[in-house]
């Protein structure tokens, strides 16, 4: 169930799916998507939005009818399977591999494949061999040995082009060539070459002709295009690479020519698939690249390529290094707009030099509907309601806001709540401290919120993240989380830094959550709500009494002190900080309130309110926007007015508005009809009082209302107003 949330309409038996692959589910044929020109299909999204899940549904969908490879470009099986021979494997020589050997034992229609082509470049490879001697080219060369030629019944006719590689043959003929030359003479790749070309019948010494003949400086001689194939391997760098993104178009002229061919034709249905996951990985992203750029040169083949992508452009690697405003933004489906999108490569005369992005399909991946999340946290609740479903109503609100339709948070949230009961007016994030027991971990259970943190950050770390920042990667973030803009978010980091020889700027870390696929909010430093909150509840617990809250609240208000004194700053006439804040005094307020200074932040208010409503409303839902810390949260009853208050009126009031405009600012609480008529009723209050301006308040007491009731945030910024959209 699980594997399949939320993407039911991708994988049904007219779903997208369906159509790209020829092939329902059920193993009915259906019409083409594009083709013969494919497009590079690239699912976007963060961490937690369901990419490798999508993928594996997928694969268990539809491997039994159509041969689909899944591979996980970021594990290190392949660099390890290299490690023994650098100079005749690599990571991506041995994906490869493993792709033609999973195919060479597909038992669907039309049977298993062979791969003659990709066996010739491999073969060459062998050559780079530690030793170098004609015995050990030979062992390596035998590891391909089941790739050349398909497994066959008695009694059918060959029709390979290779014409049958008896088991030794390479072995033999470098073994006997080796007793009378030096080992080391370049006479081992001769034999090689003359091992392969005299096991071909003529249509696979043409074949393998137009295939290595076209090697770049090969000028149509396939003996000189595997000897240089051989030559860029060894040299490493930009040339291997050159060398192993062959090797795949090798691959993929395989799998094409077992289509194309009469029996093919008549006996295969559908087309292959390769599903790359954690294809934002250097491995990824270089098999990408080799398929991008092949098919943008003309090269056509009816491979289906499926890959992940973290950045909301599919990666920076695709424009060719064009700044973000200069970008043409790839073709996009969105799921929920119905039918896929008609697609089509450029003609133009530039089309040569189009960025990669115009041969790419970006996928956007869905977050779930509030019926969908609602149904998942339904399905797992085990104890009845005696409350009439109170308790699993305020679950399914808590799951709601802090997953923001993100399908493994609801999934994991979901799970921890099924036998969770939220406290009588629980903030959201109580429920990040339900008890889980992750898969793999036995009956070792841990609080939901440390397991999403290991999964979505820990086990997701940005690609580019330099090695030495691994270990505090969180821990950064963690603190992060109380910061607005860079200049707020570089104090931090210079604080938190201290004593590291290699430091993160706000700059580095903003890039890096980009590259992940977080989004971004010009009112947050870390602009997805579920991922702040996370965050804010680690830091409030890191030390006893949440000390560490409010030591980062502490510091960010005293700096912000000291900016405001040079200058005199008084309320409304500070310089904005990076367009979070209208002033360095509301700034600066923002983070008092929520360290221990709301007496001060209700005078602040109180004395700056006559002759400045509007400004005023403006500048209390900045100081408002906080998270609230944690222990007992008396501001519902301190906004009803049911905490004493010292002061005049006018204090008194200003001091019920600002708790109840918190309430609602933080986003984590419900609001409702209660909320809305507190906040009607002191706004009003304030609007008679006798100060200039304060029949403007009437107006703000209808509008602010009006949101509170209806659940909506009176500050709208990015991450609220997704926020909004999921309800």
């Amino acid at each position: 169930m699980c594997e399949e949330l939320g993407f039911e309409k991708l994988l049904g038996e007219e779903g997208f799916f369906a159509r790209l692959l020829g092939r329902a589910p059920s193993g009915a044929g259906r019409d083409l998507l594009y083709g013969p020109d494919l497009p590079v299909v690239l699912l976007t999204g963060g961490p937690g939005m369901g990419k490798g899940r999508l993928l594996r549904a997928v694969r268990d969908r539809f491997a039994a009818k159509v041969p689909v490879i899944h591979l996980d470009c970021a594990s290190p099986v392949y660099a390890d399977r290299a490690d023994p021979e650098p100079g005749a494997r690599s990571a991506a020589t041995e994906a490869l591999v493993e792709v033609a050997r999973r195919l060479c034992t597909w038992q669907g229609t039309g049977g298993s494949f062979a791969f003659p082509r990709l066996f010739a470049g491999l073969a060459m490879i062998a050559t780079g061999v530690a030793e170098g001697t004609p015995e050990a080219v030979a062992t390596e060369a035998e590891r391909y040995e089941d790739l050349p030629q398909k497994q066959r019944l008695r009694g059918l006719g060959a029709g390979d082009f290779w014409r049958g590689v008896l088991r030794g043959t390479i072995r033999n003929l470098l073994t006997t060539l080796g007793q009378a030359l030096d080992p080391y003479s370049a006479a081992v790749s001769n034999a090689l070459l003359d091992a392969l070309f005299e096991s071909l019948a003529p249509r696979g010494r043409a074949e393998l002709g137009r295939i290595y003949g076209a090697y770049p400086g090969a000028a149509g001689q396939p003996r000189i295009g595997l000897r240089i194939l051989a030559a860029d391997f060894r040299a490493g760098g930009e040339a291997r690479e050159v060398a192993e993104s062959f090797l795949f178009r090798a691959l993929r002229e395989d799998l094409e020519a077992a289509y194309a061919s009469p029996t093919g034709w008549l006996r295969r249905v559908g087309r292959p698939a390769l599903l790359l996951d954690h294809a934002e990985s250097p491995l990824g992203e270089q098999l990408l690249r080799a398929v991008l750029t092949d098919r943008r040169g003309g090269q056509r083949d009816r491979v289906v390529i499926v890959g992940t992508a973290r950045r909301p452009d599919g990666g920076a690697f695709l424009h060719g290094g064009l700044p973000p405003e200069e970008v043409t933004p790839p073709a996009e489906y969105r799921p929920a707009d119905g039918a896929p999108p008609a697609w089509s490569r450029r003609t133009d005369d530039g089309a040569d030099r189009a960025p990669l992005a115009d041969g790419v399909l970006l996928l956007r991946m869905p977050l779930l509907t509030g019926d969908q999340l609602r149904r998942e946290t339904v399905r797992r609740q085990q104890r009845a309601e005696p409350e009439g479903g109170t308790n699993r109503r305020r679950i399914d609100a808590a799951v709601a806001r802090l997953s923001g339709g993100r399908p493994h948070t609801v999934i994991r949230l979901a799970e921890a709540a099924a036998a969770f009961r939220m406290p009588a007016d629980a903030n959201d994030r109580d429920i990040l401290d339900a008890p889980l027991r992750p898969p793999g971990d036995g009956t070792l259970e841990r609080p939901v919120a440390d397991v999403l943190l290991r999964e979505l950050i820990l086990d997701q770390l940005p690609v580019r993240l330099p090695t030495e920042h691994h270990d505090h990667w969180l821990d950064l973030l963690t603190h992060l989380s109380v910061a607005h803009d860079t200049e707020c978010a570089d104090v931090l980091l210079r604080h938190h830094q201290s004593g590291h020889v290699h430091h993160l700027t706000a700059h580095h870390v903003s890039r890096l959550l980009a590259d992940t696929g977080w989004p971004g909010c010009e009112r947050h430093f870390i602009g997805d709500f579920g991922l702040r909150q996370l965050l804010v509840h680690r830091l409030y617990g890191l030390r006893p009494g949440g000390a560490a809250w409010y030591a980062d609240h502490h510091l960010l208000r005293d700096h912000y002190a000291r900016r405001a004194a040079p200058d005199g700053d008084l309320p409304g006439d500070g310089t904005p900080a990076d367009g979070a804040f209208g002033s360095l005094t509301a700034h600066r307020m923002n983070h008092h309130l929520v360290s221990g200074g709301v007496d001060d932040v209700v005078s602040h208010l109180a004395a700056t309110l006559p002759g400045r409503a509007r400004e005023w409303c403006a500048e209390l839902l900045e100081i408002a926007q906080a998270p609230y810390p944690g222990g007992a949260d008396a501001r519902r009853e301190r906004a009803q007015g049911l905490v004493p208050v010292d002061g005049p009126p006018l204090r008194r009031t200003v001091d019920q508005l600002l708790h109840a405009v918190w309430l609602c600012e933080e986003r984590t609480r419900p609001t409702g009809k209660e909320t809305a008529r507190t906040l009607a009723k002191l706004l009003d209050l304030l609007s008679i009082m006798d100060f200039e301006g304060a029949g403007l308040l009437s107006r703000t007491a209808t509008d602010w209302s009006g949101l509170a009731e209806n659940e909506q945030p009176l500050l709208r910024c990015t991450c609220t107003e997704q926020l909004r959209r999921r309800r």
